[in-house]
């Protein structure tokens, strides 16, 4: 694998955004998290303006049900199925040329998913997660991301869920990731830069 180094001041992280569709965003989760929408604009503005990595995961699902969970199977029915208004990317997190689109059909983006190659040849080590929904999609990406060996901060205003499953999420997991607010990511950067150097001595 030939690994492909950017110039960017944010060489070797990014910017991975989970599930911002329209199935995972309804309103009593967009009730919960009203300020969601600018934030990840800005989010987004930031990062593009910056050089810094944006991945986008969404869910599709095929309306035979081939490819869903076999537990949906059994219920007979699953969020974002192709085809249906459900699985559109929301206004404000639409990606943009040359930004990368993977694909996932379970709550984990890494599964069965090109997330891991394209990163690694990208040479990303430390990860910024935001998207929907927090206590599922969310966190089993970042947690897949910690054991592959990233650096992984969950962007807490940039994801979403019911609020009592939002907040408990990203303080439940303090041994898997960080947490962080998007508007605090150039102020981590040099506390990030050590830990990674701590982590990856040769690189």
């Amino acid at each position: 694998m030939v690994t492909v180094l950017s110039d960017s001041a944010w060489r070797g992280y990014a910017v991975v955004l989970v599930d911002l569709q329209k199935d995972f965003w309804p309103d009593d989760v967009a009730s919960t998290a009203p300020d969601l929408p600018v934030h990840v604009a800005d989010l987004l503005e930031y990062s593009r303006t910056h050089d810094l990595t944006v991945v986008h995961v969404r869910a599709r699902f095929d309306a035979d049900g081939g490819n869903w969970m076999a537990r949906y199977r059994l219920r007979g029915r699953i969020p974002c199925i192709d085809g249906t208004a459900g699985v559109e990317t929301l206004p404000f997190a639409r990606e943009i040329a040359g930004e990368p689109v993977v694909i996932k059909h379970s709550f984990d983006g890494f599964l069965n998913t090109e997330l891991h190659d394209l990163l690694t040849t990208r040479g990303i080590r430390a990860l910024l997660i935001g998207g929907l929904v927090t206590s599922t999609c969310v966190l089993f990406t970042a947690a897949t991301a910690t054991q592959l060996g990233y650096l992984v901060s969950v962007l807490s205003d940039c994801c979403s869920d019911f609020e009592d499953a939002h907040s408990a999420t990203l303080a439940a997991y303090p041994f898997v990731f960080d947490v962080v607010r998007s508007t605090e990511i150039a102020e981590r950067r040099d506390e990030w830069d050590v830990q990674l150097k701590t982590m990856h001595p040769d690189a």
